[in-house]
């Protein structure tokens, strides 16, 4: 098979355009091309009013050895790549010590599904409930301010990114295709097919609960087992006489004991009694640099018109998006995250008294307003007012106290603290609403931000918007609304690990995902949590 790339299209193309387009390209006869399938669709809209779509394709032909010799020099012809995933080991029987992976998060589930494929029969530890129940949990603190600690947007089977707009793209290096093993799974889990093809595919909220469960299902029909409410409190190590340390299994909240030499640790971001567990028991862990801001809303209607122009609405672009990026004078990096056209701003808190945001979309991505986080980066030296220690936990320490800020601003009732952007440059609290209408719940209690953040974020914030209002004509909107705090965008600390992905300095634990700070969204703690597994088994057969 041949794969053809940057294969250029009018937007409002037609099937037999496009047929015609590859036929053209490659100087193929009637005859010539037998079949072709599309390998990835993106669009180019640097000129609105004159988008065009860009196709990757893999053709079928008739004599695919003369067109690759007639196009020897063209980087855009050449053999389709082999993106079949091929496991690194199968056993028959699995070992007495089962393998444990703890955490239910796109990484904890890629680890367990792949270990549960090659015929280990992993035990799956998850400290909050199964999705379902999660999400009625969730909606609980949104509608009624309840706050479940060990049932919310962090916890729960799924992990955060299933509150979320359900991105399935990054910017990792995937020489061995794990990602299109990510994608597969997800497709056989009810994905729809088009994001094997599509340039920045998305799931959304309520299609990613029903694949969740689907994936569970297929790990435990291959002897998988999935435990909810299993917290693991500490870890069983063993300590020989010249130090090195070898894990021998986890003990759970309720004091059961699980013996086991190989644990996956895809925890999250948010697991900050586990990290201060792992500290108080010597494990390697160092701070990492994150960053920290609020959520922005706009009408989606501005960001698609700023966008697409005259093409704004057309059914194969859906909502906009963009991506921003502003070095301030302070020398401060300010630039969007996670950004959700056509979504909500959503409580994402996990501790009582404190308030979080995120973004989350539907597959619709039809809401009114587009949302991303507006963040700055921070570095561990800034973590030094919050803990002077040199722990290396420090940077949750800012965290904390960040959200337990928003929490009062927000007048202590779970509401977030907001402010309409043009109040916010003009240094004025806001008072009332315009245009734009929050998204966040429970609410919005609406004042000055100035006190959410450190004094450089603000400033480095109140610099950036100007920058980006001449990137995106109305992103500076007046009614345009901030709402903080942000403080999850990754973890705050690195768990680090060496070639053979174990832990630096406790052999059998395989720190992995987000929460260990090798992954970043969706896909790539899936890629991780297979890169994982991989390792786990090959050091369970002596490879």
């Amino acid at each position: 098979m041949l794969r053809l790339t940057d294969l250029k299209l009018p937007l409002d193309h037609t099937e037999a355009d496009l047929a015609k387009a590859i036929r053209t390209r490659l100087k193929l006869g009637a005859h010539d091309l037998l079949g072709y399938a599309v390998a990835k669709r993106s669009h180019d809209a640097r000129k609105r009013g004159a988008i065009v779509l860009i196709y990757a394709l893999d053709l079928t032909l008739a004599d695919e050895a003369a067109v690759l010799a007639r196009f020897a020099d063209d980087r855009h012809v050449g053999p389709a790549p082999d993106t079949r995933y091929r496991f690194v080991t199968q056993v028959a029987q699995a070992p007495a010590h089962r393998p444990v992976v703890i955490g239910t998060g796109p990484c904890g589930l890629f680890a367990g599904l792949l270990l549960a494929q090659m015929g280990f029969r992993p035990i799956i530890l998850e400290r909050g409930k199964a999705v379902r129940e999660r999400t009625r949990d969730t909606w609980d603190l949104w509608r009624k301010r309840n706050l479940h600690p060990e049932s919310n947007v962090q916890f729960g089977e799924g992990g955060a990114g299933t509150f979320s707009d359900g991105k399935l793209y990054s910017q990792i290096r995937d020489p061995q295709h794990h990602g299109r093993k990510v994608l597969t799974e997800f497709v056989k889990a009810g994905a729809p097919e088009e994001i094997l093809w599509v340039n920045k595919p998305h799931i959304g909220t309520f299609r990613l609960v029903t694949m969740v469960e689907n994936m569970r299902a297929t790990i435990e029909s291959l002897g998988g087992e999935m435990r909810f409410g299993s917290r693991v409190d500490d870890l069983l190590i063993d300590t020989d006489a010249a130090g090195a340390r070898q894990l021998r299994g986890v003990m759970l909240a309720g004091g059961e004991q699980i013996r086991t030499d190989h644990v996956v640790l895809a925890v999250g971001h948010s697991a900050r009694d586990t990290f201060a567990m792992l500290h108080a028991r010597g494990v390697h862990l160092e701070a990492k640099a994150f960053s920290i801001g609020f959520r922005v809303e706009h009408p989606q209607s501005i960001i698609d018109r700023a966008r697409f122009g005259a093409q704004a609405g057309h059914p194969l672009l859906g909502a906009a998006d963009y991506k921003l990026v502003h070095h301030a004078s302070n020398g401060r990096a300010v630039y969007s995250f996670c950004m959700c056209p056509g979504g909500t701003v959503v409580a994402a808190m996990s501790e009582p008294g404190r308030v979080v945001t995120n973004g989350m979309s539907q597959y619709s991505r039809n809401e009114r307003n587009a949302n991303a986080a507006i963040v700055v980066g921070i570095d561990p030296v800034d973590f030094t007012p919050y803990d002077a220690s040199g722990s290396p936990l420090a940077g949750i320490a800012l965290q904390r106290a960040l959200e337990s800020q928003a929490y009062l601003l927000g007048g202590e009732n779970y509401n977030a603290p907001g402010q309409l952007v043009g109040d916010f440059l003009a240094g004025r609290a806001s008072r009332e609403f315009g245009e734009v209408l929050p998204s966040f719940k429970p609410g919005v209690t609406l004042g000055s931000l100035d006190r959410a953040l450190p004094a450089y974020a603000i400033d480095a914030i109140r610099e950036a918007m100007p920058a980006f209002e001449r990137q995106i004509k109305g992103f500076a909107l007046h009614d345009a609304v901030f709402t903080g705090v942000e403080t999850r965008t990754s973890s705050p600390i690195r768990i680090r690990r060496d070639d053979s992905l174990q832990s630096l300095n406790t052999r059998g634990l395989y720190p992995a995902g987000e929460g260990a700070g090798y992954a970043g969204g969706i896909l790539s703690a899936g890629v991780d949590g297979i890169k994982v597994a991989e390792a786990v088994a090959l050091s369970m057969v002596g490879g």
